[in-house]
């Protein structure tokens, strides 16, 4: 998945300007105890990352 997928898809689930926050601000413990911006600067997967955000916010099978 490429980051603008990923993006997109955190748009679409949460609302352009609370996907940046929530990235921001919320630590899953699916990326090891670390938000979703530290998590891809580090250079994790963004699907690695989009399937810890949709394991911990409940997003629903048909938008994964």
């Amino acid at each position: 998945m490429r980051l603008t997928e990923f993006w997109a898809k955190m748009d679409t689930r949460f609302g352009s300007a609370y996907a940046e926050s929530f990235a921001r601000a919320h630590v899953l413990a699916g990326l090891g105890g670390a938000t979703i911006e530290a998590a891809l600067s580090r250079g994790d997967d963004a699907k690695t990352v989009w399937r810890a955000v949709c394991d911990e916010s409940e997003v629903p099978v048909r938008e994964r």
